[in-house]
């Protein structure tokens, strides 16, 4: 067979033509998940005298892993020259991608109604603070807002960003499949604040709040003091609890859990653990863990 008929060596999303103007980390994360499923894509950023993005002073490092292999190139859409080059691109892509507020976008005509008119085969993926209002926030506000933080410790990492990201490479997939059935772009919305909602679950249905099942009730699925730091036991299903019994010889409670990892060191644990087929891992950073408990749902 053709090597280049050979749909085992394609990616779900070879062929496919992706432009973004989409900055910070959500936009960025999406783009390059896109392109590791095989898209093209082409990222277009403000001249640095007009912000660029942000994301190359904020963390350097971790603009260049998130562009790595994508074609970035530098327009100003306010100019008739770079805004006539841009449009050749709309004119030849699948998706276009954005963060912006959509009142910016309108000012750019790139509104859902604008382009439908002019690109009717194109779609286009927003990710927006919040579907219904323009209100300014970030992740840790959602976060906030969802009831996910604990001041004063800040997240350890940026959740809504990062599942929202995810719902647009979801969201990007939808709108190619619609396209295709329906022969006309689509228009996808992507919420941050729906996003950091979505984390809410297990804590409303208490499973990691007060006394649940996740929230330190269950001695398999807990963290342990050992002699030189901390583990992570994630004996949860029967045939691991059955495993962890027979293993450590002790009583299924978390105080004759704790007295028993605490007599060796966590890396001796976690080769007991590969031996034995149980889910433990390491904590490489021992500071204080903090779990929030939420007020009930009302």
């Amino acid at each position: 067979m053709n090597a280049a008929l050979d749909v085992s060596t394609l990616l779900p999303l070879s062929g496919v033509r992706v432009v973004t103007i989409a900055l910070n980390l959500p936009g960025p994360t999406c783009a390059r998940r896109l392109a590791d499923l095989g898209a093209t894509v082409i990222k277009i950023e403000p001249p640095t005298q007009l912000g660029g993005d942000p994301m190359r002073t904020y963390a350097r490092s971790y603009y260049e892993e998130l562009h790595l292999g994508l074609d970035v190139r530098t327009l100003n859409l306010k100019d008739a020259t770079d805004r006539a080059a841009f449009d050749d691109l709309l004119a030849g892509a699948d998706v276009l991608l954005t963060s912006q507020r959509e009142s910016a976008l309108a000012r750019l005509q790139l509104s859902p109604e604008e382009i439908a008119m002019r690109y009717p085969l194109l779609s286009r993926v927003a990710i927006v603070g919040e579907e219904s209002s323009e209100d300014a926030g970030h992740d840790l506000t959602y976060m906030a807002d969802a009831g996910l933080t604990t001041p004063p410790h800040l997240p350890p990492t940026l959740f809504a960003d990062l599942a929202g990201a995810e719902r647009a490479v979801t969201a990007t997939f939808a709108a190619l499949r619609l396209t295709q059935q329906e022969r006309c772009g689509q228009h996808m919305v992507v919420s941050l604040r729906a996003a950091a909602q979505a984390f809410t679950g297990p804590m409303v249905h208490g499973l990691t709040c007060g006394g649940g099942l996740l929230a330190g009730g269950y001695p398999g699925y807990n963290f342990y003091r050992t002699l030189d730091g901390w583990i992570a036991l994630a004996a949860l299903e029967p045939h691991f609890v059955q495993q962890l019994r027979e293993a450590s010889g002790t009583a299924f409670t978390v105080e004759a859990l704790q007295h028993f990892f605490a007599t060796k060191n966590s890396g001796e644990w976690k080769a007991w653990a590969a031996a034995h087929d149980i889910p433990l891992s390491v904590i490489s950073d021992t500071a204080p863990i903090s779990i929030p408990s939420p007020p009930s749902p009302k």
